[in-house]
């Protein structure tokens, strides 16, 4: 499972919050939503993210093993 988790963190650690990077990018409140709850988005997406936050995509997502 992908997990957006250190994206919400490095929103804390920037001190930002939502709606300021939904203003940068221009992503919609779903894709938002989508993020928060670990939903798929798509490559454009963390294009938009990592070019308005200067930031790599390893810095926004990470991969967790599902537990079986």
């Amino acid at each position: 499972m992908i997990s957006y988790k250190p994206f919400l963190k490095l929103l804390i650690d920037r001190n930002l919050k939502k709606q300021d990077v939904m203003r940068l990018t221009g992503i919609s409140k779903a894709t938002m939503a989508k993020l928060s709850t670990n939903e798929y988005v798509s490559l454009e997406v963390i294009d938009k993210l990592c070019t308005a936050l200067n930031c790599q995509p390893g810095d926004l997502l990470e991969y967790v093993p599902n537990e079986k």
